[in-house]
């Protein structure tokens, strides 16, 4: 017996000083990623100037750990999950219905932000956040059509019905979107972006298959490499990409058709799992600093919300009607909604028969 419990006493012993030497080892290694000085962003591949989080690193002291995501889905599942504790997350907006509805997102007090009135009145209270509750805006920006004009001439095309033209055979790029390319269908035919009617779904579907032949491929980000390489005369596309793409190639240009497209929204979002409060205010309130907001917006390339980070632009770029469209065309803009899942799979299923047909 005396035996049994010297060498049970060993055990505990040495599992004793496994455990405090682990302890010791991460200590000296930094921490874990729960540290208090760690802050757990999610965002969107290449969303951020790196500078910013280099200055906001220094600024603060704070430790910033960039985890990216692909698609407002993704992210969603991700932060469901619970298993990393994300401090702060940017989806769009009707991610931020979802996200609410499953009360995965703490309340934002902006009182704690000091930056917060330099964001434009005509940027809040959306469908998505209508009381500002849980959300900031960081980004916004539209769908459009680019074109080369070597091959289209400027002011040939101004709406959605003339892709389907003839001339255009083999010469079109789209987005890998269900809702952005079931949605410009929609929208040629009269119908929102937002439509919920089986019958005008199917017809949506219906006019995508007769653009089928001048469809050269249905592509993600690849869409700003063939468009700068002359592999295609046209794309549909969302205005930073464009922006991206005529800062590479003048011949590119950029248009929102003006009988109604999508308008969207990337905020930023306290997630349930965050565990540095401190930290995220901190960083949120960094970024609505207008030279840092301003320093982002042109990296990046999308349209900023914050009118103070607007004076900083260069005027080229803030009185760009392509990317700060006119109100005569914003007011024909339409922010998605966060539609039931049944209807979300039918534009999916749709989207996904319109592909198997088109040329890609």
């Amino acid at each position: 017996m005396k035996k049994i419990l010297s060498a049970a006493l060993a055990i505990l012993l040495v599992s004793l000083g496994l455990y405090l030497g682990a302890q010791e080892l991460d200590s000296s290694s930094g921490g874990s990623a729960s540290s208090k000085k760690d802050l757990i962003i999610y965002n969107w591949g290449d969303y951020i100037d790196p500078d910013l989080i280099t200055k906001f690193e220094k600024q603060t002291g704070y430790h910033v750990i960039y985890e990216t995501f692909d698609s407002n889905e993704a992210m969603y599942t991700k932060i469901k999950q619970g298993g990393t504790a994300y401090d702060l997350a940017v989806p769009s907006d009707y991610m931020i219905t979802k996200l609410r509805r499953g009360k995965l997102l703490d309340k934002i007090d902006t009182s704690r932000l000091s930056n917060f009135k330099y964001i434009g009145k005509e940027f809040l209270h959306k469908s998505f956040d209508e009381k500002n509750e849980y959300s900031v805006p960081y980004f916004w920006g539209t769908l459009g059509i680019v074109y080369n004009d070597r091959y289209v001439k400027p002011g040939e095309i101004k709406t959605w019905n003339d892709l389907w033209k003839k001339k255009y055979r083999d010469q079109i790029l789209l987005v890998d979107s269900a809702r952005d390319i079931m949605g410009m269908s929609l929208v040629s035919m009269g119908y929102s972006m937002n439509e919920t009617n089986s019958a005008h779904l199917k017809a949506a579907k219906a006019k995508l298959d007769r653009i089928g032949q001048n469809v050269k491929a249905i592509v993600a980000d690849e869409l700003k490499m063939y468009m700068v390489q002359n592999e295609a005369w046209i794309g549909v596309t969302y205005s930073g990409e464009a922006a991206t793409m005529m800062s590479e190639d003048s011949h590119i240009h950029y248009v929102v058709p003006a009988q109604g497209s999508n308008l969207w929204f990337d905020n930023i979002v306290i997630p349930k799992t965050c565990k540095n409060k401190t930290g995220a205010y901190k960083f949120i309130n960094f970024m609505l600093d207008p030279k840092n907001a301003a320093q982002n917006a042109e990296y990046i390339g999308y349209s900023t919300p914050n009118t103070a980070a607007q004076k900083l632009l260069p005027k080229s770029v803030r009185q760009d009607k392509q990317f700060y469209p006119p109100m005569s065309t914003i007011k024909n803009l339409e922010v998605y909604r966060d539609l039931p899942s049944s209807k979300v799979q039918e534009y999916n299923d749709l989207f996904l028969e319109f592909k198997m047909y088109a040329r890609n």
